[in-house]
């Protein structure tokens, strides 16, 4: 089978049907995961790289006590694009290749939009997790910003020996670039700058901050309208990001040290640029790197997305308690979070409901707003609350079934976007 040849540059009713075409169709993913059979130890670390200290993910002695019985990772490490899961597909046919070769929307400008988890089982220490990945809707949408947009929504599934666990999406818009070009306007941005005074405020917000942890929160003492206590993230520093590497790993470019980074440059040669004494360093520098940052058009470095998508999910773990169960958290990215910036997270109870009939639910707005008074990544979330009536959490069921292979999952979560 002989792939067609690219389009390029524009969204064509052709190429919208190429992408289609692929939809549900798992292939390798680009990177291994960082994390091949995570422990206790892992789920600290993870946990500590977002600023989360709750012992319910590695402390056995407090974990023991709660609903789970034991440590139980942290929502944040099923998923995050390279943290967990050796892939179940290993390599294609050639005629799978030929479908999956190229993008159908070459040319056509992409920037990450949104992220959105649903978890459906807890993941233990020691147990080896899998995956597949693969697109699992394709959106044809107006947009103001560019007249037309596709909105492609790629999902990983995950595993273990027993248990469907989780799957995490990621939504890329595509938008033509001299529409959107025409229509983007240039931003002017105050770097923040901290005095003793709003220093010591933000300190003592830090000292106020608690997971609630194994004081349950019953879903009957919680009612619409009520605010979720903040946490706040900042003045977000250069070594904030260093510790979210140490935890996180360096994500989907494989970016390493030394002989691995040479070796890793004659791989992508073009993720590389020489810096100001001429040495070839990764693009992704400019989240550290200033001279880089402001290189590509920004006042400063910044943030990665996935750290304030973490923070929401801090802000609901802290606040849910140990018995209860974070099930599903979307969000979007909407501005730079720069070097500077503090990020207040914020969130309310919207709707308070048994789901599927019989399982004690509440649905949150949530908010990450920075000292501008701009909303960076607004966001939802549903939690599971155990309840005197109803008795402890029981867990979600995940689309194609809890025995369901992860492929059948993959084909139920596109049947879903395929709905609408």
């Amino acid at each position: 089978m002989t792939a067609p040849p690219a389009l390029t540059g524009s969204i064509t009713d052709e190429a919208i049907e190429r992408l289609r075409a692929r939809i549900g169709v798992a292939e390798p993913h680009p990177r291994p995961p960082h994390y091949r059979r995570p422990n206790e130890d892992t789920f600290r670390i993870v946990a500590e790289s977002y600023g989360d200290d709750n012992p319910l993910w590695s402390d056995p002695d407090h974990a023991t006590a709660s609903r789970w019985r034991g440590p139980i990772a942290p929502p944040a490490m099923v998923g995050g694009d390279t943290l967990v899961g050796e892939d179940e597909v290993t390599s294609l046919d050639e005629s799978t290749k030929a479908l999956l070769k190229g993008d159908p929307l070459r040319g056509v400008h992409a920037f990450y939009a949104a992220s959105a988890r649903e978890w459906w089982s807890p993941l233990r220490a020691g147990r080896r997790v899998f995956r597949r990945n693969a697109l699992v809707g394709v959106l044809d949408k107006a947009s103001e910003f560019a007249d037309r947009a596709v909105h492609e929504w790629t999902a990983q599934v995950f595993r273990d020996d027993e248990h469907v666990l989780a799957t995490q999406y990621r939504n890329m818009v595509r938008t033509e670039r001299s529409k959107a070009r025409a229509r983007a306007e240039r931003r002017a941005v105050t770097l923040a700058a901290w005095d003793p005074a709003a220093l010591a405020e933000i300190d003592a917000a830090y000292a106020a901050e608690c997971p609630r942890g194994a004081e349950p929160r019953f879903w009957e003492d919680v009612e619409e309208g009520d605010e979720l206590p903040s946490l706040v993230k900042g003045p977000l520093t250069v070594t904030d990001m260093v510790c979210w590497h140490v935890g996180m790993g360096m994500g989907l470019y494989g970016v390493a040290p030394l002989r691995l980074g040479w070796r890793n440059r004659q791989r992508i040669p073009k993720f590389y640029g020489p810096d100001a004494l001429g040495v070839p360093d990764v693009q992704q520098r400019v989240h550290w790197d200033v001279e880089a940052a402001r290189a590509a058009g920004n006042p400063t470095t910044f943030d990665y997305g996935r750290m304030r998508e973490t923070w929401l999910i801090h802000l609901c773990t802290d606040w849910m308690g140990d018995d209860a169960w974070l099930w599903k958290l979307d969000c979007e990215l909407r501005r730079f979070n720069y070097v500077g910036d503090v990020t207040w997270m914020g969130g309310r109870v919207v709707r308070k409901y048994l789901a599927d009939g019989d399982r004690p639910a509440v649905d949150l707005d949530l908010w990450g707003r920075n000292q501008r008074d701009e909303v960076t990544a607004p966001g939802s979330a549903t939690v599971l609350l155990p309840s005197r009536a109803h008795g402890e959490v029981r867990l979600p069921e995940p689309p194609a079934g809890r025995g369901a292979s992860l492929q059948a999952t993959l084909d139920a979560i596109a049947e879903r976007f395929d709905r609408g």
